[in-house]
């Protein structure tokens, strides 16, 4: 506190060990000083130092484009990707319903048998992950269903009761305006030690206080989302002066806990190591599952041209940007990894700068795509994929001191796990260029044209 002079809000969130080091965040009253008024650091647990990491989008920037997309105003991207999930919902409902034999295929593999088998494993994939999918596209729209559908928070006029409804299903505190009287703060540590005593050793997540140094501090005791599944907002408030303990909200109202447990399930942050690689592979499915349904689309479409081997511009740009999307996307992924170990470290917006690679390398594919054959284009994009995500770990051991090799030998399997997820999709990527490039498809006839199909029906009648 000593070092953030004047701030109205102080937020830190304690180690744990998924990330083992203190993050804070601070408000100032001007609202100055960083983005949105607020100031942020991460701090040895320890020793309290500030630690000094090269900037970077990491992470961060794929959480944030799956559902804010990029380049845009986040709310335009919100209501995009909430109009699509709309569509994938009523995709999900009615592929169950019209499917009637979905069960009975997702046991049935026909290996070696063409398109075929490339529609039994599109079933098998998508019944797999069917549960998984629903919560997922479901979860996403009831996390942001006050975005959709505002109207009822918007019937109450009194904001005070929007802050009420609000602070049911997030962490947000009752204000307190500060009494602009300096009084020293109570003991922060103790009221931590109250609230591991009421929720276990692990049972405490982060802490936030309100005006800080003044008479009318508050402090929350906020409980870690990773103890339950729901993220309604559980907290100790004391008085920050005193110590007193002013409240304890660990319930919620039944709709915000239904809100809480769909949000919950959709972050994960719950899970253990295994969960989360059971999110990870079921995810993957869908993937394979989108991937496929793309690929059968046109292999169908194609055979209903009237002359497949010169189709119409339509379908040929839905061709080449299915294997952007696809393909192309690994390769863009790949080159995003490159970029984060490649960069200048004091490079200006250097974090900036990595997703930019991304998409620059996305956008090649898509040219790459539309200027070879398809089948060339796939094998190609698959093979750049590879040998992409292969040299990783390659590049890895070359730009920093933790190479595979040691990593594995320290049983860090938090980036030998990295590097070794890496070499496996470069597997998978190389084995989907070798097939692709192997694969010779059946010379598929031009059909008739309607009227001369019409005309030859009536000349048999």
């Amino acid at each position: 506190m000593a070092n953030t002079p004047g701030a109205r809000q102080i937020s830190l969130t304690l180690p744990s060990q998924r990330s083992p080091w203190v993050s804070a965040t601070s408000a100032a009253p001007g609202g100055g000083g960083g983005r949105h008024g607020f100031q942020s650091g991460r701090f040895d647990a320890d020793t309290g130092t500030p630690l000094a990491a090269r900037d970077t989008a990491g992470g961060d920037f794929f959480y944030a484009f799956h559902f804010n997309l990029h380049y845009m105003p986040a709310m335009w991207g919100r209501w995009i990707v909430g109009l699509c999930a709309m569509f994938m919902l009523v995709a999900i409902v009615s592929g169950v319903i019209t499917h009637k034999k979905i069960f009975a295929d997702f046991f049935t593999f026909r290996w070696g048998k063409g398109q075929r088998s490339w529609l039994d494993g599109h079933a098998a994939v998508s019944v797999l992950g069917l549960p998984f999918h629903f919560m997922i596209t479901w979860s996403g729209l009831v996390m942001l269903a006050v975005l959709y559908m505002p109207f009822g928070l918007d019937r109450l006029q009194d904001k005070r009761q929007q802050a009420q409804v609000t602070s049911e299903m997030r962490l947000q505190l009752p204000r307190q305006a500060p009494a602009d009287v300096p009084a020293p703060m109570a003991d922060v540590a103790a009221m931590v030690a109250a609230a591991e005593e009421r929720w276990g050793p692990a049972g405490v997540g982060g802490v936030q206080v309100q005006n800080p140094g003044d008479r009318n501090a508050r402090v929350a005791v906020v409980r870690a989302q990773s103890t339950r599944v729901s993220t309604t907002p559980h907290y100790l408030l004391f008085a920050g002066s005193s110590g007193r303990l002013l409240q304890a909200k660990e319930t919620s109202g039944a709709a915000a806990q239904t809100q809480g447990v769909l949000y919950g399930l959709h972050l994960g942050r719950f899970a253990d190591a295994l969960t989360r690689w059971l999110y990870f592979v079921v995810s993957l499915g869908g993937t394979a599952m989108v991937g496929t349904g793309l690929v059968l689309w046109t292999v169908k479409r194609r055979s209903q041209l009237p002359d497949p081997q010169r189709p119409y511009f339509g379908f040929r740009l839905v061709e080449r940007l299915n294997i952007a999307t696809v393909a192309g996307l690994s390769v863009a992924m790949a080159a995003f990894f490159w970029g984060n170990r490649l960069l200048p470290p004091a490079m200006a917006d250097r974090a900036g700068w990595e997703v930019h690679v991304f998409f620059l390398a996305w956008a090649a594919m898509l040219v790459h795509a539309c200027l070879r054959t398809p089948k060339q284009a796939w094998a190609e994009q698959f093979s750049f994929a590879a040998a992409l995500l292969a040299l990783l770990p390659v590049l890895g051991a070359v730009t920093t001191a933790h190479p595979l090799w040691r990593l594995l030998l320290a049983a860090d399997w938090v980036f030998a796990g990295t590097d070794l997820t890496m070499l496996a999709l470069a597997a998978l990527h190389a084995g989907l260029a070798w097939r692709t490039w192997r694969f010779t498809p059946k010379p598929v006839r031009a059909r008739a044209p309607r009227a001369a199909r019409a005309a030859k029906t009536e000349e048999a009648g």
